[in-house]
């Protein structure tokens, strides 16, 4: 599989063509000031890459669990999650 780099001026400006390469098998990386930001890439990748990272958070939960760490319920993760936000937004 061959990458393709581009600037994110040449990535706006040819964006049907990375879809299409990204369609094609062929991920597209877009630098801004030389630095990789981005990426279009086939949507096949991005799920693997999505399933990959759940399998690994699994992973990280069930060695918690069997270090006898502590579990929270939902809504306790819920209202952490929306109290650091609004933490944030401050």
């Amino acid at each position: 599989m061959t990458e393709n780099t581009v600037t994110v001026r040449e990535a706006r400006a040819h964006l049907a063509d990375h879809i299409n390469r990204a369609e094609e098998g062929v991920p597209t990386v877009i630098t801004r000031n030389g630095a990789p930001v981005a990426a279009v890439v086939p949507i096949s990748d991005f799920e693997a890459l999505e399933e990959a990272a759940d399998v690994m958070l699994a992973r990280e939960a069930e060695a918690v669990l069997a270090e006898g760490g502590t579990t929270v319920t939902m809504a306790e993760l819920l209202a952490d999650l929306f109290t650091e936000q609004d933490g944030e937004a401050a």
